[in-house]
């Protein structure tokens, strides 16, 4: 006769019994879904990204709706899951599914396939990534109760290294691979995201990056009017097109400009001895694109 204990007991001690349950049952190593969607309930961040895409899938085919279909990628690249293929494996885990409002132990609640979120990625167009990128703007403005009175943005390119063939990814020589460069915009002394644009591996010109600041500016503006902003890039933004749109706008951007050997051998007194050169003139002396752009 095989005997298979449901429970192993072990020797108790004063006031506990020892148990081993040897069953396992459903289990899961992941509670992050479940602060991520405490977290969303306060804040609203997948609500209104939510209502910024247009779904258009036949209401009768539709199983998971859009917002779930969103929570439920969001939490799973929060909580390092970012590969899409996992998502047939991880419809499945419970904590996940608590997270997303489904019971975790009923098979007709499992979430979305591998195969629902590819289609649901590429079902953005141009217009919905447009207005995905505008809710994040509008979701950094709704986290302040009252106008503050200085922001700091931060805006920078970052290399995003791709894996495989990628659309608009190409080889970067400055970073040594094949890689995106998006652009992010944080609030400097919160730490919040403003924005963040997904772009190609190319240098970016002057008019794209004002493109960008433009409608960040111009609709933080119209939210917090009298607030004093300053703008902080690095080299590649000291161009005319950026500093003529933020001088518009009444914003300040402390800019460095772009560094080379030459330059910096120049400033040496050993280099003005050799070659006669006058003291390198003061900051009053340099030209300017306004009062309000320092160049450093």
């Amino acid at each position: 006769m095989n005997f298979k204990p449901e429970q192993l007991r072990f020797a108790s001690i004063p006031g506990f019994s020892v148990r081993a349950d040897v069953e396992g049952g459903a289990l899961s190593s992941d509670v992050g879904p479940l602060l991520l969607n405490g977290i969303d309930r306060q804040i609203g961040l997948t609500k209104r990204l939510s209502a910024a895409l247009t779904d258009r899938r036949h209401a009768s085919y539709v199983t998971h709706s859009q917002h779930d279909i969103l929570n439920q990628r969001v939490y799973q690249i929060a909580s390092g899951y970012e590969d899409g293929n996992g998502c047939t494996a991880l419809r499945h885990d419970p904590m996940f599914r608590l997270g997303l409002g489904r019971a975790p132990f009923n098979d007709e609640a499992a979430l979305a396939s591998a195969s629902t979120i590819s289609r649901f990625e590429h079902a953005a167009r141009r217009r919905d990534i447009f207005r995905l990128s505008s809710a994040l703007v509008d979701q950094f403005i709704a986290g302040y109760a009252t106008a503050p009175a200085v922001l700091v943005l931060d805006i920078d390119h970052t290399q995003d290294q791709a894996h495989g063939p990628q659309p608009f990814a190409f080889c970067n020589h400055h970073y040594g691979s094949t890689c995106s460069l998006p652009l992010v915009i944080f609030e400097g002394l919160s730490g919040a995201l403003v924005a963040a644009v997904l772009r190609s591996s190319m240098r970016p010109t002057g008019a794209e990056n004002t493109m960008i600041l433009k409608r960040v500016l111009e609709r933080i503006r119209r939210h917090f009017p009298d607030t004093h902003i300053l703008v902080r890039g690095d080299g590649h933004f000291s161009t005319p097109e950026p500093m003529d749109c933020i001088d518009a706008r009444s914003t300040r951007l402390p800019a460095c400009c772009a560094s080379n050997c030459a330059k910096k051998h120049c400033g040496t007194r050993r280099w003005r001895r050799r070659n006669r050169a006058p003291s390198l003139p003061s900051y009053s002396r340099l030209p300017r694109w306004s009062n309000n752009t320092r160049i450093a």
